[in-house]
């Protein structure tokens, strides 16, 4: 069975970013409209205007000299993400949390107050962003779903879905591992899992160089593996992209112990990692649901 899963490289109707970007993405998401997508910030204030399930937005810093008071705001939680609102990958990214002594840590290290607003002095002055300037949010932490620690425990893992024009077409589960430093990125050493959408079960996964039955840090197996709260988080999913002027989208969610799936952001450039993560092309999946897209796509443009 898994033999053929190793091997499995060149997915069917697969397409590279020219294609995405002419035919899925320009014909699709209006440039107007981008930045309610690559600002996080401006995200989340659709998500909560149309009462989307997402985490609180505790504070947005857009100025150094707001840091202290603001962060006098949020500094009484036990949990935090600080995020850049115009970041991408899951740089400038941290989660922090409180110890039993009331101490700040990333992970197993110590965060000070001095390093926390020199992170968010980082942020804002554009540190990872492509602009010269930024905004900080803060929001309240996910806590993962116990679902993810049967597969491996640390970090914050998110389902990508891939909707076109409401309906969504493919996803994945993205994992961290022990070389992602808690990330579930791809291009950050974290793994992509495949998801079977009719079912809402895993299927393989793919750490970039090769596929396999188990987390490349946990043996045992989740190919079939049934995904709680499927039902919800497919409807989420259409939720979301019904409430963006955007046609085209990689919509992130996380699946909370407490609140269940939260939106998370969402991505008017989804990456093309989705094919290799399923073995299959979204050009396959697009022509599942609009058998004519592509058709007639090519009278609009020469690919």
């Amino acid at each position: 069975m898994f033999h053929n899963l190793f091997n499995f490289k060149n997915p069917t109707g697969a397409i590279g970013l020219n294609k995405r970007n002419l035919t899925l993405i320009y014909p699709n998401n209006e440039r107007q409209f981008y930045h309610l997508a690559d600002d996080k910030i401006k995200t989340k204030e659709t998500l909560h205007l149309h009462g989307i399930a997402c985490a609180k937005t505790y504070s947005v810093i857009t100025q150094i000299r707001e840091i202290k008071h603001k962060w006098n705001d949020c500094k009484h939680y036990q949990a935090l993400a600080i995020k850049p609102a115009n970041g991408c990958g899951g740089d400038g990214i941290k989660i922090i949390k409180k110890d039993k002594s009331g101490q700040w840590k990333n992970g197993n290290t110590l965060f000070s107050e001095a390093m926390i607003f020199q992170h968010i002095t980082a942020i804002i002055s554009g540190m990872f962003s492509m602009g010269s300037t930024d905004s900080c949010l803060i929001e309240e932490c996910i806590i993962p779903h116990p679902f993810f620690s049967e597969i491996y425990g640390d970090g914050v893992p998110d389902f990508r879905i891939i909707t076109l024009k409401g309906k969504p077409l493919m996803g994945m589960l993205r994992m961290p591992t022990s070389k992602s430093d808690g990330k579930a990125n791809l291009h950050q050493k974290g793994v992509g899992i495949g998801i079977n959408m009719e079912q809402g079960t895993l299927t393989q996964v793919y750490d970039g160089k090769k596929y396999l039955h188990h987390h490349p840090d946990n043996p045992n197996i989740i190919v079939g593996k049934k995904i709680p709260f499927w039902e919800k988080m497919y409807q989420l999913a259409i939720d979301t992209a019904n409430v963006f002027p955007l046609d085209f989208m990689g919509i992130d969610i996380v699946l909370d112990m407490h609140k269940g799936p939260q939106i998370m952001e969402v991505n008017v450039r989804p990456g093309l990692g989705i094919q290799l993560v399923n073995r299959c092309g979204l050009e396959s999946v697009v022509n599942k649901h609009y058998p004519a897209y592509f058709q007639q796509i090519k009278h609009t443009i020469s690919l």
